[in-house]
């Protein structure tokens, strides 16, 4: 692929990983346990290979300036860095959560969850933010 359609991938599979957070959170609530799994595997999946992706991508083409000036450059960079700081956070996060349901520990689980969820979808969601403001703003 064309380093230039990376980008767009990456906020693609971060997009995806919303939708499978957002299917995943309501398969729950409406107690669909097998799709609220099957989203939430597809979910830190996707997460799996946004990661790898997003690695090769910056292993080849290096940082990437924001050129804007102005309010949207503090606004910008906010953006990115609390998105960098929990997207930092949620790894641990998630793990721990997809463990604890593994083994069939529900109660922890849910406690977990109701943090994890909340920070993946921010995370998931601004990357796709920032993708917009660095590459189609």
């Amino acid at each position: 692929m064309p380093s230039s359609l990376w980008p767009a991938f990456n906020a693609f599979l971060n997009g995806a990983c919303a939708v499978l957070l957002a299917f995943g959170y309501w398969s729950i609530r409406t107690r669909r346990v097998e799709r609220h799994r099957a989203a939430m595997v597809g979910a830190f999946s996707v997460s799996c290979v946004f990661l790898a992706s997003y690695l090769l991508y910056h292993l080849q083409v290096g940082s990437v300036r924001f050129e804007k000036q102005g309010l949207i450059r503090t606004l910008y960079f906010t953006i990115l860095l609390s998105h960098t700081v929990l997207a930092l956070g949620v790894v641990p996060l998630s793990l721990r959560t997809l463990y604890l349901a593994a083994r069939g520990r529900f109660e922890e689980h849910r406690r977990w969850a109701r943090w994890a969820l909340p920070l993946w979808m921010y995370v998931s969601v601004t990357g796709v933010v920032v993708y917009w403001m660095l590459y189609r703003l």
